[in-house]
């Protein structure tokens, strides 16, 4: 074999490994269990449904974007951009999804994921929005938010967790917090995903039977099918209510997880003005060798066994 064959075929592998971190989100993603019983399992073939988009269109379409995911992280730390984007929808609606997809080749020190537990004692005292300001973009950074401020226009709302008067406290001051964010210089992007009654039955169902999948699963979230409907009415509302020229709403169709994975990703760099940051040439310097060096042998020991 060539020294060219060699390297290509080195490229090549190393290509095919950025691949498979992908397909193997995919194929996590089709799985079906031998541990359900036949009953639920009958339900769950009823309601599954493929994707419009076949996999190899979305697989290329998808590393498309994340390329310019990447010109727009660069642009973003070159310019000092500062980008908040908010992801609201009900449970299973395919957030985590998408919000892996942006930031699976992107650096965690410029695009950081936060994802709030429930606020503790402390928290409950505070003003409403304080626990969420520490983790506001500096200059450079991309912000995403796996659910945000909205939980007490939605789940704190439905739940009972919030009173009436807090909730229409939250109407009051939200469209004048995310004013006064974009006046600081943030840019704040809003979207809802937007999954069926039916769609959402299926997604419970896999993840109830799935041991891999059953963290996902809360009593608030079994209890958001009870309140379907309750939901969809606070939905209606905060939607209405807090759709500012500012900072406003955009509906995903997330019905189709790998449509709505695309779509999200290809409106949110839409909304962005970025563009090329010119690098200077990088050049892999020579490994400098000290002729007097030996490598020391280490025991076998500090090795992970070699299982596979």
């Amino acid at each position: 074999m060539t020294n060219d064959t060699k390297n290509r075929s080195w490229v090549e592998a190393e290509f095919e490994d950025s691949l498979d971190e992908e397909l193997e989100m995919e194929l996590d993603d089709e799985r079906l269990y031998g541990g359900v019983l036949d009953g639920e399992l009958s339900k769950i073939k009823a309601l599954k449904h493929g994707s419009e988009i076949d996999r190899r269109t979305y697989f290329k379409e998808l590393i498309n974007l994340q390329a310019e995911l990447v010109r727009l992280q660069d642009w973003v730390q070159h310019t000092g951009y500062k980008l908040v984007v908010v992801f609201e929808g009900r449970d299973a609606a395919g957030k985590g999804g998408v919000i892996k997809r942006i930031t699976q080749r992107l650096n965690p020190r410029v695009c950081r994921v936060v994802a709030l537990p429930a606020p503790n004692d402390r928290e409950k005292t505070q003003w409403y929005f304080q626990r969420y300001v520490p983790h506001l973009p500096a200059a450079g950074e991309m912000v995403l938010f796996d659910r945000s401020w909205y939980n007490r226009a939605g789940v704190e709302r439905v739940m009972d967790f919030a009173t009436e008067e807090q909730v229409q406290d939250f109407f009051h001051d939200v469209p004048e917090f995310e004013r006064m964010l974009v006046r600081s210089g943030i840019m704040l992007v809003k979207y809802w995903f937007s999954v069926s009654d039916e769609e959402q039955q299926l997604r419970f169902l896999m993840r109830i039977h799935d041991p891999i999948k059953q963290w996902k699963l809360s009593p608030m979230d079994l209890q958001s099918r009870v309140r379907w409907e309750h939901y969809t009415k606070v939905k209606e509302e905060m939607l209405e209510r807090t759709n500012i020229a500012e900072a406003p709403w955009y509906i995903v169709e997330s019905n189709d997880k790998k449509r709505a994975r695309l779509n999200c990703i290809h409106h949110l760099l839409q909304q962005v003005p970025y563009e090329d940051v010119p690098h200077e040439p990088i050049t892999l310097p020579d490994r400098v060798s000290n002729p007097d060096y030996e490598r020391k042998v280490l025991p076998d020991n500090l090795y992970v066994p070699q299982t596979y």
